[in-house]
Protein backbone atom coordinates (compact mmCIF):
# COMPACT_ATOMS: atom_id res chain seq x y z
CA UNK A 1 0.00 0.00 0.00
CA UNK A 2 1.33 3.50 -1.09
CA UNK A 3 1.74 5.85 2.03
CA UNK A 4 0.39 9.51 1.17
CA UNK A 5 1.82 12.38 2.94
CA UNK A 6 0.64 16.11 2.40
CA UNK A 7 2.72 18.67 2.88
CA UNK A 8 1.46 22.11 2.36
CA UNK A 9 1.37 26.06 4.31
CA UNK A 10 -0.20 25.77 7.74
CA UNK A 11 -3.29 24.75 8.52
CA UNK A 12 -3.81 23.41 5.23
CA UNK A 13 -2.20 19.80 5.09
CA UNK A 14 -3.72 19.30 9.08
CA UNK A 15 -6.86 20.30 7.43
CA UNK A 16 -7.04 18.47 4.35
CA UNK A 17 -5.71 15.16 6.62
CA UNK A 18 -8.79 15.35 9.13
CA UNK A 19 -11.63 16.16 5.75
CA UNK A 20 -10.27 12.86 4.36
CA UNK A 21 -10.34 10.74 7.72
CA UNK A 22 -13.79 12.15 7.73
CA UNK A 23 -14.85 10.26 5.45
CA UNK A 24 -12.12 7.27 5.61
CA UNK A 25 -11.43 6.82 9.07
CA UNK A 26 -9.47 3.41 8.15
CA UNK A 27 -7.24 5.29 6.42
CA UNK A 28 -5.14 7.05 9.42
CA UNK A 29 -1.78 4.85 9.45
CA UNK A 30 -1.25 5.57 5.37
CA UNK A 31 -1.93 9.09 5.53
CA UNK A 32 0.51 12.17 6.91
CA UNK A 33 0.24 16.26 6.76
CA UNK A 34 3.34 18.19 7.39
CA UNK A 35 2.15 21.91 7.58
CA UNK A 36 5.10 24.28 6.39
CA UNK A 37 4.85 27.17 9.01
CA UNK A 38 5.22 30.84 8.24
CA UNK A 39 9.00 31.88 7.96
CA UNK A 40 10.42 28.48 8.94
CA UNK A 41 13.78 27.64 8.00
CA UNK A 42 14.41 25.71 4.73
CA UNK A 43 17.13 23.01 6.34
CA UNK A 44 14.61 22.74 9.48
CA UNK A 45 11.51 21.99 7.32
CA UNK A 46 13.40 19.94 5.41
CA UNK A 47 14.47 17.55 8.38
CA UNK A 48 10.92 17.80 9.93
CA UNK A 49 9.40 16.61 6.50
CA UNK A 50 11.72 13.86 6.50
CA UNK A 51 10.65 12.91 9.80
CA UNK A 52 7.06 12.64 8.73
CA UNK A 53 7.74 10.74 5.79
CA UNK A 54 9.74 7.98 7.59
CA UNK A 55 6.90 7.83 10.27
CA UNK A 56 4.78 6.67 7.52
CA UNK A 57 6.86 3.16 6.77
CA UNK A 58 6.05 2.38 3.73
CA UNK A 59 8.43 1.55 0.78
CA UNK A 60 6.41 3.98 -2.13
CA UNK A 61 4.87 7.61 -1.07
CA UNK A 62 3.01 9.63 -3.18
CA UNK A 63 3.79 13.36 -1.70
CA UNK A 64 0.95 16.14 -2.23
CA UNK A 65 2.21 19.97 -1.79
CA UNK A 66 -0.23 22.93 -2.42
CA UNK A 67 1.41 25.04 -4.37
CA UNK A 68 4.08 24.58 -7.17
CA UNK A 69 7.38 26.57 -6.86
CA UNK A 70 6.39 27.84 -2.89
CA UNK A 71 7.93 26.81 -0.15
CA UNK A 72 5.92 23.94 0.51
CA UNK A 73 6.86 22.31 -2.85
CA UNK A 74 10.36 23.28 -2.73
CA UNK A 75 10.68 21.37 0.57
CA UNK A 76 8.64 18.04 -0.97
CA UNK A 77 10.69 18.13 -4.19
CA UNK A 78 14.24 17.69 -1.39
CA UNK A 79 12.57 14.92 0.16
CA UNK A 80 11.13 12.66 -2.66
CA UNK A 81 15.00 13.42 -4.55
CA UNK A 82 16.33 9.95 -4.90
CA UNK A 83 13.77 8.52 -3.04
CA UNK A 84 10.84 6.01 -3.67
CA UNK A 85 8.31 8.83 -4.29
CA UNK A 86 6.18 10.98 -6.42
CA UNK A 87 5.08 14.22 -6.10
CA UNK A 88 1.94 16.70 -7.63
CA UNK A 89 1.75 19.88 -7.02
CA UNK A 90 -1.85 21.13 -6.50
CA UNK A 91 -3.45 19.44 -3.88
CA UNK A 92 -6.97 19.38 -3.38
CA UNK A 93 -9.98 17.32 -1.18
CA UNK A 94 -11.21 15.31 -4.26
CA UNK A 95 -7.54 14.64 -5.71
CA UNK A 96 -7.22 13.14 -1.85
CA UNK A 97 -10.01 11.23 -1.83
CA UNK A 98 -9.04 9.83 -5.11
CA UNK A 99 -5.54 8.73 -3.50
CA UNK A 100 -6.56 6.95 -0.92
CA UNK A 101 -9.42 5.23 -2.53
CA UNK A 102 -7.01 3.99 -5.15
CA UNK A 103 -4.01 3.86 -2.41
CA UNK A 104 -3.24 0.05 -3.10
CA UNK A 105 -2.25 1.06 -6.86
CA UNK A 106 0.90 1.09 -8.68
CA UNK A 107 2.47 4.19 -7.59
CA UNK A 108 2.90 5.34 -11.26
CA UNK A 109 -0.65 4.37 -11.65
CA UNK A 110 -2.03 6.74 -8.43
CA UNK A 111 -0.16 9.65 -9.81
CA UNK A 112 -2.53 9.43 -12.90
CA UNK A 113 -5.78 8.52 -11.15
CA UNK A 114 -4.57 11.50 -8.31
CA UNK A 115 -4.27 13.86 -11.31
CA UNK A 116 -7.31 12.79 -13.01
CA UNK A 117 -9.30 13.25 -9.53
CA UNK A 118 -7.79 16.33 -8.99
CA UNK A 119 -8.61 17.90 -11.94
CA UNK A 120 -12.55 16.33 -12.44
CA UNK A 121 -13.32 17.83 -8.67
CA UNK A 122 -12.87 21.22 -10.40
CA UNK A 123 -16.16 21.64 -12.07
CA UNK A 124 -18.37 25.65 -12.25
CA UNK A 125 -21.54 24.56 -10.15
CA UNK A 126 -25.15 26.07 -11.49
CA UNK A 127 -27.20 27.49 -9.07
CA UNK A 128 -31.01 25.98 -8.61
CA UNK A 129 -32.77 28.78 -10.97
CA UNK A 130 -35.13 29.36 -8.37
CA UNK A 131 -35.47 26.04 -6.09
CA UNK A 132 -35.63 26.57 -2.57
CA UNK A 133 -35.82 30.41 -2.83
CA UNK A 134 -38.31 32.02 -0.40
Amino acid sequence: MNGILIIAHAPLASALRQCVLHIFPDAAPGLAAFDVQPDSALATTLMAARRALEILNSPQTLVLSDVAGATPCNVARKLVDGSNSKLIAGVNLPMLLRCVTYRNESLAKLVVLALAGGQQGVVEVVPMSGQNQV
